[in-house]
């Protein structure tokens, strides 16, 4: 496919040479087979206007013309040219003129009379014959009437730039057109990509007075059909921009309405087919199946005899086009036409490859129509080719549409898990990284903490896995940067994974801290997710369903585990035990899509469970407790949200601003569907996240030289006011004075309003340099205080 440099600055910013260019799209997957240059060698040839045209005296089929080049008199050329009138606008080359095969004009003599130049076909300037415009093909060429006199044709033809001749891979349809080639560009250069803005102005009447209907008989074939209807078709040579445009991608300019059309293909990749309203039996549209030896004339003239699975475009009574190869003869667009059809359509690609196969004939349309093509494109194709057809005056579009079909695109989502890209890649790529790729590809993707969650655009249909987007990753990464490394393979002694040694020493810390440990199934009852009032758009309902259960009980695998531990808190205390404190440390599986189709992901999580005569801060010291042991430091922020825990009395755990589990009071509603009459403190952990943010190498600091100051502090605050909160605030007030914060007393009841609460802390200071002084502490204790009435609106008790 020929891609020319300056139509494709239309949609991209291009900020490097063509060379340059070349190879960096080849290097991100689009190969470029060549850099073709488009700077003809022209030198000395100007526009100018045919005054006059008389018959030379001395020869029969030559004439002498008088031509206007903008200068002080006019120009003598004779020529034997047949398509020239007076008035018309040529190219001229004037004596000492240098065209692109080497000719060098000079004066010469015709049968008497000296002619200063001579005009110029588009052969003479180097153009191939097949992209030569048919009232070109055998003479001068015949420029626009507001063309200015005197001009350099190089400026007037744009003779400069270059063209990439690039190979497109079957599963890229999306880059066999420019404005996808630009998307890759934008992608591959870094700059910002523009879309072409498509919009029509003047659309006059309704379609329903010209089109009766559009329909689709056999949907497996047709899967859209949008049509629209322009009038008062003026049919003549289309805008020298627009032909030169064509002419450059390789495809000869015919007739205005046909070179929109060709155009919209070239620019959108979309196939557009054009039909004489008047020629349309019934005035409607039907894409059925050919019937037995149906015949079609298509438009080269030829009888072509259809087969039963071939598709086509069909009046009321015939077929008006072979659908996606090649339109018929007696419905084609000719000089009389006043009223025309604009089809755009989706068509099965299996469908299109075979019958173009069969009746032996391919063209840039068939080409197109046999690969996959989302459908979202006809209607957008279809606007702008109206938008075209508007903007040059060929004709007048008809107000509203008919199409049939689906007219909606509902996004796949496929996911992108980081370590499996560095496992097939070789190289650790930064989410950060992998993100910026796929949105600038317009792939829309977010991270969750664990995997990359993309929508797939309706023009990538070659998105289908994980691996198609590791691939577009990797690509854009480079390739080329990633290292090549030689296979290796050891011999290792068996051992315990770092996440199992984890595990271990989770499970030996919450041992000594008063745990029993549970151990419990991977399967569970979907209905236990309303238990714990999972909201009916929960992630959590995204389980993965067993096919063989062995009852409700067990037919879906656990996507949380603070079922099971519920489950055995409510039998221990059906049981007569009055109070426990429990911890298991288990998988949870959630599903990559569904209907699931490969295996879920595993994940493990803590989970702790207390009741009894404990209380939130019993369960917040044994969560800090645990992370204290694997040098890792938290924090903890208010969360209403979830149903399953009490809105006052939940906190978020996080790790570096990264929320990596949750802990709280059990909510009534979930501790009345298990049956239970009294509170539950609930704790879920994700293991992965401690393991990554585990820090063991201690650093041991020398005793203190100088002694410590001790302040006590209560407020009273808001009940849904976290101590926790608190506690960052306080330390945040002056950390280089202030060693440590520790809350020692939570009071409700007498003296204190309801909804309110007393919230006593104790706070140490010292200073490693010097021993402190009672004013510096007081100053500090005071500010303390305006902080925490700022923030909390905390009044001292």
């Amino acid at each position: 496919m020929l891609v020319p440099i300056k139509w494709m600055s239309q949609y991209v910013d291009i900020n490097t040479d063509d060379k340059t260019l070349a190879d960096k799209l080849t290097l991100t997957g689009s190969h470029v087979d060549a850099v073709i240059d488009y700077n003809k060698e022209v030198i000395n040839v100007k526009t100018g206007k045919i005054l006059e045209i008389k018959q030379h005296p001395n020869a029969d089929k030559l004439v002498v013309t008088q031509i206007d080049i903008n200068e002080a008199e006019p120009v003598q050329i004779i020529t034997g040219a047949k398509n020239i009138s007076e008035g018309d606008i040529v190219p001229v080359s004037l004596e000492g003129a240098v065209l692109p095969n080497g000719l060098k004009i000079k004066k010469t003599n015709f049968r008497g009379l000296p002619s200063y130049g001579m005009m110029v076909s588009y052969e003479e300037l180097g153009f191939e014959d097949k992209l030569i415009p048919k009232e070109s093909r055998d003479g001068i060429i015949i420029l626009p009437k507001d063309t200015p006199l005197g001009k350099d044709i190089k400026e007037v033809l744009e003779l400069n730039g270059s063209a990439l001749e690039v190979e497109v891979t079957f599963n890229r349809p999306d880059c066999l057109n420019i404005v996808g080639m630009a998307r890759e560009t934008a992608a591959t250069l870094g700059t910002k990509f523009k879309f072409p803005e498509i919009s029509v102005k003047n659309e006059q009447g309704d379609i329903k007075d010209y089109l009766n209907a559009v329909e689709i008989e056999d949907e497996d074939l047709c899967s859209r059909f949008y049509a629209k209807v322009i009038k008062d078709i003026k049919i003549g040579p289309s805008p020298l921009w627009m032909q030169r445009t064509l002419m450059d991608a390789g495809m000869r300019p015919i007739s205005n309405i046909v070179d929109v059309t060709n155009y919209v293909m070239l620019e959108l990749g979309q196939p557009l087919h054009a039909y004489d309203l008047e020629a349309l039996e019934g005035r409607k549209l039907v894409a059925r199946r050919a019937k037995k030896d149906e015949k079609i004339v298509t438009i080269d003239q030829t009888e072509r005899i259809l087969k039963e699975n071939m598709l086509v475009i069909a009046d009321g009574e015939k077929p008006a086009c072979i659908a996606g190869v090649m339109g018929g003869f007696n419905s084609e667009i000719s000089d009389d036409t006043k009223v025309m059809v604009l089809e755009s359509a989706n068509f099965n690609p299996k469908s299109i490859r075979e019958t173009s196969k069969k009746l032996g004939m391919r063209s840039e349309a068939s080409a197109r129509n046999e690969k996959p093509m989302g459908h979202m494109m006809v209607e957008l194709a279809s606007l702008r080719a109206c938008q075209l057809i508007e903007m040059i005056g060929a004709g007048t579009v008809v107000g509203g549409y008919l199409e049939a079909g689906k007219n909606d695109y509902d996004a796949p989502i496929v996911t992108l898990r980081p370590y499996r890209s560095e496992m097939l890649l070789g190289v650790d790529i930064p989410v950060e990284d992998m993100l910026k790729s796929l949105n600038t590809l317009e792939i829309e993707s977010t991270f969750d903490g664990e995997k990359i969650i993309s929508k797939i655009p309706y023009f990538r249909t070659d998105i289908e896995q994980e691996a198609d987007l590791i691939e577009e990753v990797g690509r854009l990464y480079g390739f080329e940067n990633i290292e090549s490394k030689p296979l290796t393979g050891s011999t290792r002694v068996g051992r315990k994974s770092e996440i199992r040694l984890l595990e271990d020493d989770m499970k030996t810390i919450a041992c000594g801290m008063g745990l029993y440990e549970i151990t419990t199934y991977s399967f569970i009852s979907p209905k236990t997710y309303d238990n714990i009032c999972a909201p009916a758009d929960s992630p959590l309902r995204n389980y993965v369903k067993i096919l063989n259960p062995l009852g409700e009980d067990f037919s879906s695998m656990r996507t949380t585990l603070i079922p099971n531990m519920m489950e055995v808190i409510q039998r221990n205390s059906n049981r007569g035990v009055d109070d426990a404190k429990l911890f298991e440390i288990g998988s949870i599986f959630i599903p990559k899509s569904q209907p699931v189709t490969e295996e879920p992901y595993e994940k493990q999580k803590l989970c702790i469970g207390m009741y009894g005569n404990y209380d939130f801060y019993d369960l917040k010291g044994i969560v800090e407790g645990i992370l204290s042991r694997f040098g890792i430091k938290s924090s903890i922020k208010a969360v209403k949200d979830n149903s399953t825990f009490h809105p006052g009395r939940t906190a978020g755990l996080f790790i570096n601003d990264e929320l990596v589990g949750i802990y709280g009071e059990a909510s009534h509603q979930t501790i009345e569907n298990y049956g239970l009459d009294h509170k539950v403190y609930i704790a879920e952990i994700d293991v992965e996240k401690i393991l990554e943010n585990k820090n063991t190498d201690w650093k041991y600091e020398a005793l203190p030289k100088y002694p410590s100051m001790i302040r006590d502090i209560a407020v009273i605050v808001k009940d849904e006011v976290l101590a926790g909160e608190m506690e960052e605030e306080i330390k945040n007030v002056n950390p280089h004075l202030i060693e440590s914060v520790k809350l020692f007393d939570v009071y409700k009841g007498e003296h204190i309003e309801e909804g309110y609460k007393s919230t006593a802390f104790s706070v140490t200071y010292r200073n490693k340099e010097r021993t402190l002084k009672d004013k510096e502490v007081e100053n500090i204790h005071n500010k303390i205080l305006q902080v925490l009435n700022k923030k909390f609106e905390a009044t001292l008790r």
